[in-house]
């Protein structure tokens, strides 16, 4: 696998590659887990090759967001990926990124509005502006993100979309399902930052979700279950419940009652300092 930290010869790496065939690409910010790996896997039964970047974007962290203490594991995470059979890592800095002078931000109305667009401002627009260039620098065929933030591929699909991208098209940026743990926590690297006790606590949210969908499959209304569920989450350990709710799961429009097309449940709550978020099929 080689190793690229410069637009330059990132470039002549990608053109090397794609004599090959193509290029899918594998967007993280680092402290690889089984979910990002399982990424690459997927990534790999497409593509002849696969580049994996790993950028902590400064851009989608809110000034009283965890950008300082966010986990960094280069070193281990270049073996991960060495182990999976990934081709490229582009492994910029914030100044060969975001270079003196830039300027220039992708905003995409709609689909960032609610959920995590609500509670956290500016931070799709991050988002977007990163993965927008991402895109450009890399130029992959494919590209693959995890459906544990399925609203930020949501965002990402809709900004390929209106900007007519084809490397990749909106058609090519591929959603993989959630990996979760043995007791249904989705796979974060935010998980780090649990007590062993609050880690404990965190299996609440997946069993409050399927509690929730069980109850609104058996005819329960939307409002009761989405009450329950906020109910056992706060004494359950959770501190606070940023939001529980269920939408469209293409438009993200909100929900309040049965609907032909299909609907996700969304939730974001606190466990001590660390925000978890999480969604399911309804």
């Amino acid at each position: 696998m080689q190793t690229v930290t410069q637009l330059d010869p990132l470039r002549g790496a990608v053109e090397a590659l794609r004599a090959d065939g193509p290029i899918a690409l594998v967007p993280t910010m680092g402290a690889l887990h089984e979910g990002h790996l399982a990424l690459v896997r997927e990534a790999r039964r497409h593509a002849a090759h696969v580049a994996v970047s790993i950028f902590v974007n400064p851009r989608q962290f809110g000034p009283k967001e965890d950008l300082a203490s966010y986990p960094r594991q280069a070193e281990r995470d270049s073996q991960l990926l060495e182990a999976e059979g990934a081709s490229l890592l582009w492994l910029p800095d914030v100044a060969a990124m975001y270079p003196q002078g830039y300027a220039t931000s992708v905003s995409v109305d709609g689909v960032s509005a609610p959920l995590c667009g609500a509670a956290r401002p500016g931070h799709f627009d991050g988002v977007a502006t990163v993965v927008c260039k991402l895109f450009n620098q890399v130029q992959p065929d494919l590209a693959f993100f995890g459906e544990k933030d399925w609203q930020q591929l949501a965002v990402i699909r809709r900004m390929a979309r209106d900007l007519d991208l084809l490397f990749p098209s909106a058609e090519a940026i591929r959603g993989v399902p959630t990996v979760r743990e043995g007791d249904g926590l989705a796979m974060s690297s935010r998980n780090a930052y649990l007590s062993v006790e609050q880690r404990k606590d965190a299996a609440t949210l997946p069993r409050a979700m399927r509690q929730a969908i069980a109850a609104i499959r058996g005819g329960a209304g939307y409002d009761a279950a989405l009450q329950a569920l906020t109910s056992t989450l706060l004494s359950g350990g959770f501190s606070s419940v940023d939001y529980a709710e269920i939408r469209d799961a293409a438009s993200l429009e909100l929900r309040e009652g049965p609907h032909s097309d299909p609907a996700r449940l969304f939730v974001a709550a606190r466990i001590g300092t660390t925000r978890l978020i999480d969604n399911m099929p309804l």
